[in-house]
């Protein structure tokens, strides 16, 4: 067995990650690429065999034996790919007793007989260093070919973001496009009476693991943004009633008041390259949409309209910036060149429009709809063509993008009752088809979430 190796280095301040690709080049049978179509509208789930990693020797780690750590990492990786709705696992239940080679070539005659389309192979071995070595292997079985492989080296207790990594190579060989399982979501966590909220800023995994909360609840909190270059947000924090806006590093763990602004409702956006922010801000009774640099902290006002500009986000290159305004006498949609100028309105459907947010693709906006009492979450082009609705419910806002441009999360609240019960707010996902609506768990009620670049 020859194998080629091109070394590739991941850092991140949480897990330092060496991963190293490798190919084994298998003869077999002409067959076409295998590869999922994820551009038609309802995709039939491809079938994919994931066997949990082998854990040779089952030596022990500090969160684990190497089997534990190689049940756990397939596990991982079934649950990401099963969420994005172009995956069907095959149940485990089903594989044929033997068939899992992990360090070999697979007998795929078994895995046909299963319906298996594609194969996931694995092991774990702990090293001398303490670190674990996990290595994937991707198949196509009816093409009776490797894929794809890689290995990784990191502290045993990284496993959880190995499987994301992994899951997002698979992700990207059998789509073509980037994953987005190694990501984070920030949300505001909120508990207590209707009367009283109780609302903290919090980040988890996104798929729910690695909880934690970063603020204590001691002042309302609101709208967090993530930065599209680092894992860094701003977000909007009521203090002594002052509305403030605060710049937070995720893994240094810091905080810096951006400044104090009178008015505003919405914590800025950032700029694709992360150097500024954009934001509305009302003064003199007038709502209008600002732009800072945060290099100098110096603003610049962008629009001058006697109505309400508001909710601004810039397309991926920069040069544009979608907002919601009602100086057409309902509230709409309108692009904009970042300079302020060319200002044109892009939605002309029934109903109020608000809370557009770019794609990362720059192809399409998401936005929240309002029409007959009922709310949607919703996508058009950026010069208002092809609007399609993806959810509908009694209260549906503030989508956010998966940083690949396929997904998008939102928050949801029921409606109260009559004795004031419900109104419970949760995290909801759906991709572009509208067809995967998932629900996101989360330890309390859940609003505002906003979805991270991936982990460097």
């Amino acid at each position: 067995m020859t194998v080629t190796a091109l070394c590739r280095f991941r850092f991140g301040r949480a897990l330092p990650v060496v991963a190293a690709f490798f190919l084994l080049f298998a003869a077999g049978p002409a067959h076409a690429v295998l590869r999922v179509d994820i551009t038609r509208g309802n995709v039939d789930p491809l079938p994919i065999a994931i066997p949990d990693f082998v854990g040779e020797n089952g030596a022990r780690t500090n969160v684990g034996t190497t089997i534990d750590i190689g049940r756990n990492v397939s596990e991982v990786i079934s649950a990401n790919l099963t969420r994005s709705g172009l995956f069907r696992p095959i149940s485990k239940k089903a594989f044929i007793r033997g068939a899992e080679v992990p360090g070999g070539r697979p007998n795929f005659g078994n895995w046909r007989a299963i319906g298996a389309q594609a194969l996931v192979t694995g092991q774990v071995e702990l090293m001398s260093d303490g670190r674990i070595r996990v290595v994937f292997r991707l198949w196509d079985v009816l093409g009776e070919s490797q894929m794809t492989g890689l290995q990784y080296y990191a502290a045993p207790g990284s496993w959880r973001r190995i499987a994301h990594i992994i899951s997002d190579a698979i992700y990207k060989r059998l789509t073509g496009e980037d994953g987005y399982f190694d990501t984070r979501i920030v949300y505001i966590a909120e508990s207590g009476p209707k009367h009283k909220r109780i609302k903290r800023l919090a980040i988890m995994d996104q798929d729910g693991h690695n909880h934690r909360f970063l603020t204590d609840g001691k002042d309302l909190v609101l709208t967090p943004r993530f930065s599209p270059t680092a894992q860094e947000i701003t977000y909007l924090a009521y203090y002594n009633n002052k509305p403030r806006v605060y710049l937070y590093n995720i893994d240094a763990g810091k905080q810096e008041l951006l400044g104090d602004f009178p008015g505003m409702t919405f914590a800025p956006r950032f700029s694709p390259d992360g150097n500024k922010v954009i934001l509305s801000q009302a003064e003199r009774g007038n709502t209008d949409i600002y732009v800072m640099d945060l290099r100098t902290r110096r603003s610049k006002r962008l629009t001058f309209d006697p109505n309400i500009d508001t909710s601004p986000s810039y397309s991926p290159d920069g040069r544009q910036i979608v907002f919601n305004s009602d100086r057409g006498g309902s509230q709409q949609l309108y692009v904009m060149d970042a300079d302020g100028g060319n200002v044109r309105r892009i939605s002309f459907g029934k109903g109020r429009y608000g809370t557009p947010v770019w794609s990362p693709r720059g192809d399409l906006i998401a936005f929240t709809k309002q029409y007959q009492g009922r709310f949607h979450i919703g996508v058009m082009r950026p010069d208002g063509r092809g609007e399609r609705l993806l959810t509908e419910s009694y209260l549906d806002e503030a989508p956010t993008w998966s940083p690949n441009g396929r997904v998008i999360i939102f928050f949801r609240q029921e409606p109260y009752g009559r004795r004031g019960s419900g109104g419970g707010v949760s995290l909801w996902s759906v991709d572009l088809t509208g067809y995967n609506l998932r629900k996101i768990v989360t330890p309390l009620d859940a609003s505002d979430p906003a979805w991270s670049p991936l982990i460097q």
